[in-house]
């Protein structure tokens, strides 16, 4: 597998190229307005904790997203809740306000479709362990989506989590990446995103029904969306597991 990683402050002639690769995100996650508000941002920002893979031809075949921001502050100090939507809120307030962070975050992995199986997801969670070092920071936190949950949306999350297989290493293929790369769990963030629409949304993301009131398994979903046909609205919280890693 001949590809290079680099950071999107060595190559930021790809910056505009990165959000066009083909991925395997559903589309419904598109659609966190946390994330519509703040996300884009987010590789302008941090260009030196971004990194993009490409292949022997220059062609994007991965990339990874990563951000900072302030944990050491009042009012924080405790990993959020609301994970991966109030990280992103952190690290923009401050920008903002002009506070030093001192922490890096890490937000998103992507590989190309036509990349997928290859073990290109450990290479690029490493390629921003490596970034997030070298920019001087001494922890990276990730709000995991671990990559199997979507076959169990019953499950609880913190039980899932935590299952390990008999190597010791944790059942779910990517929080198995970060544990082999020297994350470990810290806690679960039980509303790490929310996306909320109306009926004809959800139906126009997903091309199922949303006929009836209740939980409503979605492919790809971590748990149920829970519909309210009396007020035209369906709710996605999707739970995430909190993983530091210690880069000293």
């Amino acid at each position: 597998m001949e590809i290079t990683t680099s950071t999107l402050v060595e190559r930021p002639d790809l910056i505009s190229q990165v959000w066009n690769m083909p991925d395997s995100w559903d589309e419904f996650m598109d659609h966190d307005p946390i994330a519509e508000a703040l996300f884009g941002a987010v590789v302008q920002h941090f260009r030196q904790l971004g990194v993009v893979a490409t292949d022997a031809n220059d062609n994007i075949v991965a990339h990874g997203t990563a951000m900072a921001f302030c944990l050491d502050c009042d009012g924080r100090r405790e990993l959020p809740d609301k994970g991966w939507d109030q990280a992103l809120i952190w690290a923009h307030r401050d920008l903002v306000r002009g506070v030093e962070p001192d922490t890096a975050c890490a937000l998103e992995v992507s590989i190309h479709t036509e990349w997928l199986g290859r073990g290109l997801s450990q290479v690029m969670f490493g390629a921003i362990r490596d970034a997030a070092r070298s920019a001087g920071f001494s922890t990276l936190l990730a709000p995991v989506r671990p990559s199997e949950k979507h076959l169990e949306p019953d499950a609880d999350m913190d039980e899932y989590a935590r299952r390990t297989r008999s190597d010791g290493l944790p059942s779910d293929a990517w929080l198995r990446v970060h544990a082999r790369l020297g994350g470990v769990i810290e806690q679960i963030a039980p509303a790490s995103q929310t996306i909320s629409g109306s009926l004809d949304q959800w139906r126009a993301w997903t091309d199922i029904d949303f006929s009836e009131s209740g939980p409503v398994r979605v492919p790809g979903t971590l748990v149920p969306v829970q519909c309210l046909v009396s007020q035209n609205v369906a709710v996605y919280v999707e739970p995430n597991v909190w993983v530091r890693h210690d880069l000293t």
